[in-house]
This record gives structure tokens, C-alpha cells and sequence, in this order.
């Protein structure tokens, strides 16, 4: 594992390894035991997208673990006035040990590990948000400890955080229901990738856009806003045709009673889960923000250690 970019791009082994290693790092941080894996190394952290979970996760994170984090905002670097991606990638790598990027384009994540010679993190795209997904699977696994028994349903918009729902179920076996409206179904090249994975796991994936049906018997209920940045136009006509995928009491009694909801934040209260179930017995959501924390220590330390 030489970057984190995609779960697509890693072998289930190193999902396993990045998740037992989150594991160890949460307990260790439970016991207040000190885990410097990182001493002396040096995170720049590239924000094209403003952020609170990924930038606190992140900075706190590789303090954490021993190193400095270096934030970059638009403001901060020459990306914004004409410098290439390229030169860059090649400038930070004389300076740093690794980069995390937050940004719109995912072949920007591509090009800084393309030409760049430091580790590269992704830390969202439009395209993939594999650290949360790596993170939800921590939660679950909390739960649930065979992932490959699983039954996911993720109600709402075939975004980033479906996308990379796809190729996280098919790596580690998971069966995923995604209910979407009629286009809004994830990316079709992600769908035709992750479905080739699953033949491999044994996972199964459907595309539906029946929420009742997506949720029914499932282990796991995930949800995330309906309107996602760059849509802030679209939110009163994205609000009223998501309206029948909100997560609500009525859909969260049609899974398993033992089952839990996930939302990877932030939360739109009222629009894509009610505070009912946000703040109910079956939410998991502030167990999976906090294991952001974890599984990203986890990767951090996994490829800046060398």
C-alpha cells in the first residue's frame, strides 16, 4: 500500500490490516498510552473543501502519533494562481512525509500521487471518500464483527459516500442495497468496478430505489445529506424529491431489531434522518466520527512509517 486513493486499490488483507490497526491505536488512545509511530514526521494537509471532521481528525491524528501537521488552504499555496499539480507534488515531496488532500477533482488526488513521491491520502473527492468508509467499517465491525455477514442499506444520494460504499462492501464480502431516486444512482464506472469485486469477495450489491426494500432485514441503516457541496441551488428541489428516503422511525422498524443507523456527518436534521433516530438507542453516528480519528492514525502510520 503505497497511497490510500481508493479501497478498490487495496487487497482485503490490507483493509484487515488497516482495520486491526485502528483497533490497537483506539485502545491505546482509551488508555491514555502514548503511540509516537510517527515522530518526527510532517502531514500537509491540502484543503480545496472546507471541513471539520476531516481536518480535526487529521491534525489530531498525526500530533497524535507523534508528527506535525502542516494545513493547507487555498489561500495557503499557489495552486489557486496558476502552479501545476505537478510542481507541487514535487515541491511538498522535498518537504513532507506524506499528504492528505481534501479536494473537488479526484484526479487531483490521482495527479499528487501520480508526481509527487510521498504517500498520498485521500481525504475526499466528488468522486470517493475511502477514509470514512474505512472508518464506517471500524464501526460496524464494533457490531458486527464478520463483515462479511452484513447487510448494508444506504438510503439517499448516489454520491461519494455511496460511491465508495460500492467498492468498500465488495472488498471485505459485505452484501449493500443502495436505494437512490432515478438518477441518482451511484457512478455507473464505479457500480461496473465494485460489482466486478464483489464476484470476487462473494458480496453481493443492488441498485434500487425503493428504500423500504433497500432497509429490509439489513444489519446496517447509512444515510448523508441529500445535497451535497457545489448543489446549495439544488436544496429545495433535492429536498423535496429525496423527502420519501428520509430515515425515519417507520423505515428503521423494517430492519433487524438489533440493527444500527450510521450518517457520516454532517447531518441535516429533519431533511435525511429525524432527531428521533439520530439521537435513538440504534445510532452508531458519533462511534463513527470518533473512529475517523482511528482509522486514519491507522493509515497514516501504515505508510509514513518507512
Amino acid at each position: 500500500m503505497n497511497h490510500l486513493l481508493s479501497i478498490h486499490d487495496l487487497a482485503r488483507e490490507e483493509v484487515d490490516e488497516i482495520l486491526a490497526l485502528a483497533k490497537d491505536l483506539k485502545a491505546r488512545q482509551h488508555r491514555r498510552e502514548p503511540h509516537p509511530l510517527l515522530a518526527g514526521k510532517t502531514l500537509a494537509m491540502i484543503f480545496e473543501k472546507p471541513s471539520t471532521r476531516t481536518r480535526v481528525s487529521f491534525e489530531t491524528g498525526i500530533y497524535q502519533l507523534g508528527g506535525q501537521p502542516l494545513v493547507l488552504t487555498p489561500g495557503d499555496t499557489q495552486l489557486g494562481r496558476g502552479e501545476t499539480i505537478h510542481d507541487t507534488a514535487k515541491v511538498l515531496s522535498r518537504y513532507v512525509d506524506g499528504i492528505m488532500a481534501r479536494t473537488f477533482a479526484h484526479q487531483t488526488v490521482l495527479d499528487l500521487a501520480r508526481f509527487g513521491t510521498v504517500p498520498v491520502i485521500n481525504g475526499l473527492t466528488d468522486l470517493l471518500h475511502p477514509c470514512q468508509i474505512l472508518a464506517d467499517l471500524q464501526t460496524i465491525q464494533e457490531r458486527f464483527p464478520r463483515l462479511d455477514e452484513v447487510t448494508i442499506a444506504y438510503v439517499g444520494d448516489g454520491n461519494n459516500v455511496a460511491n465508495s460504499w460500492l467498492y468498500g462492501a465488495a472488498k471485505v464480502g459485505a452484501s449493500i442495497r443502495i436505494a437512490a431516486p432515478a438518477g441518482h444512482a451511484p457512478n455507473a464506472e464505479v457500480t461496473v468496478t465494485a460489482k466486478a469485486d464483489a464476484q470476487a469477495s462473494g458480496a453481493s450489491i443492488e441498485i434500487l430505489e425503493d428504500p423500504a426494500a433497500a432497509v429490509d432485514g439489513a444489519h446496517v441503516i447509512y444515510t448523508d445529506t441529500w445535497t451535497s457541496m457545489g448543489q446549495d441551488d439544488e436544496g429545495q428541489a433535492r429536498r423535496r424529491l429525496f423527502a420519501p428516503y428520509q430515515v425515519n422511525a417507520e423505515l428503521v422498524a423494517k430492519a433487524r431489531p438489533d440493527a444500527i443507523v450510521m450518517h457520516c456527518l454532517p447531518a441535516h436534521r429533519g431533511d435525511e434522518l429525524t432527531d428521533e433516530v439520530m439521537d435513538g438507542p440504534q445510532s452508531v453516528v458519533f462511534d463513527e466520527a470518533e473512529n475517523r480519528l482511528h482509522v486514519q492514525k491507522a493509515i497514516m502510520a501504515l505508510l509514513m512509517q518507512g
